[in-house]
């Protein structure tokens, strides 16, 4: 009689924790085969490579004291034209040192300006007014053939 009620007393048990375990082991072994599936077809994202030089336009289609977005890979760069007499093609990274939002060009103040806390910069790219920490990055502005041509940061 004492062995029958060790076995019944005992046994469901030891054999709920044999189960658990036998379904952990199993469960990694599956986990061992499906990670390196994904893996293999969701690959990682890897960073985009920048191009040299993008062609922004043609000189005539800005122009002086204006400015546009153009795209420099996947980054958002602005485009402007300085006031006359001397009317000088700039370009310097779209993105606010602030929080990350786009700038604009306004031609009524003659400067770059972030719309989202008010953000002023020269037209040296340099934080003048508001919260920006930091200048705008510069990126290269070369002429050639009546073309603007946007190169990677000066």
């Amino acid at each position: 009689m004492g062995s029958s009620i060790n076995s019944g007393r005992f046994g469901p048990g030891r054999r709920k924790v044999l189960n658990m375990m036998l379904s952990s082991a199993a469960g990694v072994w599956l986990l061992s085969i499906l990670y390196p599936v994904y893996k293999y077809l969701i690959p990682p994202k890897t960073a985009e490579a920048l191009p040299a030089a993008i062609n922004a336009g043609a000189v005539n289609d800005l122009p002086p004291n204006s400015g546009r977005i153009v795209k420099f890979g996947s980054q958002p760069v602005i485009l402007l034209r300085t006031p006359e007499p001397e009317a000088e093609a700039r370009a310097f990274s779209a993105i606010c040192t602030h929080l990350g939002c786009i700038v604009q060009y306004r031609k009524d103040m003659e400067m770059i300006w972030c719309a989202c806390h008010n953000g002023h910069y020269d037209l040296q790219g340099r934080n003048i007014k508001g919260p920006p920490p930091r200048p705008l990055d510069r990126y290269g502005v070369r002429i050639t053939s009546g073309n603007i041509f946007v190169t990677r940061k000066a």
